[in-house]
């Protein structure tokens, strides 16, 4: 798969460089280059897994690659509909239509059609992705039987000149692990006789000129560096793989095994695992489509979400501080309320969530006003018009082609699976059964089964432990906080 990147203009980029250790102290960011850097935190890590593997130096982010190589090498049978397959693998941002607005993209995807029912009335207040399909709706005595052919078009607030989530002259000092700090803060002198920056002799200031692959470095290299500006602007090295790293989630409960579950909730997620008892390690878990679709679910999360989760955790890197930095940084230097919301609690698209989604990421809510306009923006909506917009629904995407009109998730009920402890993922199979033994050295008189229930903070646990873990189903349900994962034997 071809990398996606966008022909852009470079952005300017200052940066005060420690000439003794060759690295970079900070650099002084203004809007352009801002709105980039907090846009990484808008892409779903679907995405992010696609162009890290297609990198020049391939990085691997724990166990996502190897989820996302699970989805495509199954039986596009196994899936609802050839949809669910590509909304997975090909994941969209519910702040595409803003970022499409930046001034270096990593990514061009095009923003999602949407149609309503060519039979549009104040009644109607459903959307489709596809125009082949037929209205639902349904006000006695009549039966809508329209086709949802009529496009919606999406509004966005561009009133301000210049910026997409901070505004026109914003400027900032981001350190070398991506701390964002206003320039005028008194903590400045501080962090700069700390960092080294008050010696003229040992420092210089340089220029760089940053483009769309100068970005993409940028990016993957801060899954796996504390120093992501030194190795984007004056190294060549490779990444080093995001993984082994000691798992701990301060937010998540301890393990429950041998059927004790967090509470009774009817959601909870019924989970057998077979492990070895000498090793305490998950050599596999025989789960139904019910866990398969939430482990599947961690590729539509924006990167946002996901950090939030993850801000007690261990980390290799330092993309966690960007996260820290848009939620501590000034709102009076955002365009909108709205904007910064987009990137402080990013949300799914409608359609890629499920009911029973036990990880509580909401979908963002959409609202049609002049006939044909959409948007997710009630402050963009005229006065005038603002008592008439309509709170829309949209059809699931994941039904499009699947007659069973129960089902929920990705995939078809019922099903059963084998899950790997790095989370290669494949229909149940005795066969794979055995090379995971094998591999593991694990012999048949050592294994037994237990039995856990997965609750929403066991869904969360399992989502951190996909990022930073390589060993995701022992870390999230065997190993205690700070206790060192367990190494596969090679």
């Amino acid at each position: 798969m071809a990398q996606e990147v966008s022909d852009a203009k470079n952005i300017s980029l200052k940066a005060l460089v420690d000439k003794g250790r060759n690295r970079v102290i900070f650099v002084e960011a203004e809007n352009d280059f801002i709105d980039v850097l907090f846009s990484f935190l808008t892409l779903p890590m679907g995405k992010i897994v696609r162009l890290a593997r297609d990198h020049s130096t391939p990085l691997e982010i724990g166990c996502m690659n190897r989820l996302y190589q699970s989805i495509e090498k199954l039986d596009v049978q196994v899936f609802r509909s050839n949809a669910c397959r590509d909304m997975l693998l090909l994941p969209h941002s519910a702040a595409n239509c803003h970022c499409k607005n930046l001034k270096l993209k990593i990514t061009d995807d095009a923003e999602p059609t949407r149609f309503r029912c060519s039979g549009y009335s104040s009644h109607n207040s459903c959307l489709s992705y596809y125009a082949t399909v037929t209205c639902p709706s349904s006000v006695p005595p009549y039966y809508c039987q329209h086709a949802m052919n009529s496009q919606v078009y999406l509004s966005v607030d561009d009133s301000q000149v210049g910026g997409v989530f901070v505004k026109e002259g914003a400027r900032v000092i981001i350190t070398d692990d991506l701390q964002v700090i206003p320039p005028l803060s008194a903590a400045n002198i501080s962090l700069f006789t700390k960092l080294g920056a008050t010696n003229s002799n040992t420092t210089e200031e340089l220029t760089f000129n940053i483009g769309v692959e100068q970005v993409l470095n940028l990016l993957v290299s801060s899954f796996v560096s504390k120093t992501p500006f030194t190795e984007t602007l004056l190294k060549s090295n490779p990444v080093p793989k995001l993984g082994g790293v000691n798992f701990s989630q301060g937010k998540c409960i301890e393990s429950q095994v041998s059927g004790a579950s967090i509470n009774e909730e009817k959601e909870n997620i019924s989970v057998k695992l077979v492990v070895s008892k000498s090793k305490n390690v998950v050599c596999y878990a025989e789960v139904g489509e019910d866990f398969v679709n939430l482990i599947f679910s961690f590729l539509t999360l924006p990167l946002g979400f996901i950090l939030k989760q993850m801000l007690d955790s261990p980390w290799k890197g330092c993309i966690d501080q960007l996260c820290k930095g848009v939620l501590d940084f000034d709102e009076k230097f955002f365009k909108s309320t709205y904007r910064k919301e987009l990137l402080c609690n990013p949300k799914l698209i409608p359609g890629f969530s499920y009911e029973n989604n036990l990880l509580g990421i909401e979908e963002a809510e959409y609202y049609m006003f002049s006939d044909r306009k959409l948007t997710s923006d009630r402050s963009i909506i005229p006065s005038n018009q603002s008592s008439q917009a309509i709170k829309v629904k949209f059809l699931d995407p994941k039904s499009h082609g699947d007659k069973d009109t129960s089902a929920q998730g990705f995939l078809k009920e019922p099903a059963i699976f084998i899950v790997a402890d790095n989370l290669d993922i494949r229909r149940v199979s005795p066969i794979f059964q055995l090379s995971i033994l094998n591999d593991l050295k694990v012999h048949f008189t050592d294994i037994e089964d237990r039995t856990v229930h997965v609750g929403k903070n066991e869904a969360l646990r399992l989502l951190v432990a996909s990022v930073v873990s390589d060993s995701v189903l022992t870390n999230a349900f065997l190993r205690k906080p700070q206790e060192p994962s367990i190494k596969r034997e090679q």
